[in-house]
């Protein structure tokens, strides 16, 4: 019987080839331009994996990967989670860092966001988890944090810039957030808010107005500080940001006799007293504005006549109705109802 000998040179050839390939592959850098980043699923086959690799860098470079997670048995559920890659970051590297699970965090960033199933709708597009899991973990959470339901829970949270892992869950990511806010409510504040005669949710809930009021930073501490005035006189608060949030539109930019008739118990123009809880997440540094806002005797305000979104402020009601007459008028001859 003939034996098939390979001669030594060719066998050597033959085992440098595979040695040249393996380790082409094993050091294929990837070349985006910019970084790029994969998700995968925890219900994701090995066929959905190689597919996902392959959609976020390319069939040359993804399919690369795919082969060596094959090769080594990483498992799509062991690979569970969200990777970055960066240009230049060979296969080899990125199939450790998906096989030992070595997941990169995600940023997390909000800012202008009115309501609750909004933030929800933000963690949702940003994490695995959903919106609705998000709001269950609220619903769940907070109240043993002295928040009294959804209503305060906006003052739970503040904007900023948070990092989780794509596959967080909604009590680690609602923890997180509310956290933060915890750490801002040192004993100091909450003496500054207690001098007040409010509590952090009601100091949340003032600087919602303030901050849907005037987009003039400079102009908050005066208007919160009216609307503590009112408050500290019993009167109602009168604030037409509220009656927008009651009403579900903020694009207002008249409120007629109509709107003020909406029966909600944020429509400070029928209901006395501050709204059930914040009409937005606010920023920090509102916060931080309407507890060092200086004392003044205003207790009126009224948008000025020339659209600067800045306003006129009246100690008054003579003086208040003025200003208002003015602005009506300057709203007639642009034609806003």
């Amino acid at each position: 019987m003939k034996k098939w000998l390979i001669p030594a040179g060719v066998l050597a050839a033959l085992v440098l080839g595979a040695y040249i390939a393996a380790r082409t592959m094993l050091l294929a850098p990837y070349d985006g331009k910019t970084a790029a980043r994969v998700y995968i699923p925890a219900d994701a086959t090995p066929e959905s994996m190689a597919d996902s690799l392959r959609s976020a860098f390319g069939p040359s470079y993804g399919g690369k990967v795919a082969r060596l997670l094959r090769w080594s048995g990483t498992e799509p559920s062991a690979a569970h989670g969200s990777y970055l890659v960066r240009p230049g970051t060979s296969a080899m590297r990125l199939s450790r860092n998906i096989s030992k699970r070595r997941q990169t965090p995600v940023r997390f960033t909000f800012n202008n966001v009115r309501t609750l199933n909004q933030l929800a709708d933000r963690a949702g597009a940003r994490m695995e988890l959903s919106a609705e899991d998000f709001l269950a973990a609220c619903d769940s959470m907070l109240p043993d944090r002295g928040y009294k339901g959804r209503a305060e829970f906006p003052a739970a949270f503040m904007p900023d810039t948070y990092e989780f892992y794509w596959t967080a869950s909604p009590a680690k990511v609602v923890t997180t957030l509310a956290d933060a806010r915890d750490r801002f409510w040192s004993e100091e504040r909450r003496a500054a808010a207690a001098r007040l005669g409010l509590t952090p949710v009601q100091v949340a809930t003032v600087a919602s107005i303030a901050e849907e009021e005037t987009a003039a930073a400079d102009e908050r501490a005066t208007v919160a500080r009216l609307y503590i005035n009112r408050l500290h006189k019993g009167m109602k608060l009168q604030a037409d940001p509220t009656v927008k949030f009651a009403v579900g539109d903020f694009s207002l930019r008249r409120i007629t006799g109509r709107h003020l008739q909406v029966e909600s118990p944020y429509n400070t123009y029928r209901h006395e007293g501050l709204p059930p809880g914040p009409i937005r997440i606010v920023d920090a540094a509102t916060l931080r504005t309407v507890l060092a806002a200086p004392a003044h005797d205003y207790l009126y305000m009224c948008a000025k006549e020339d659209f600067s979104g800045r306003h006129n402020f009246a100690v008054d009601g003579a003086t208040h109705m003025a200003n208002a007459r003015r602005y009506r008028a300057a709203l007639d001859r642009r034609g806003i109802k």
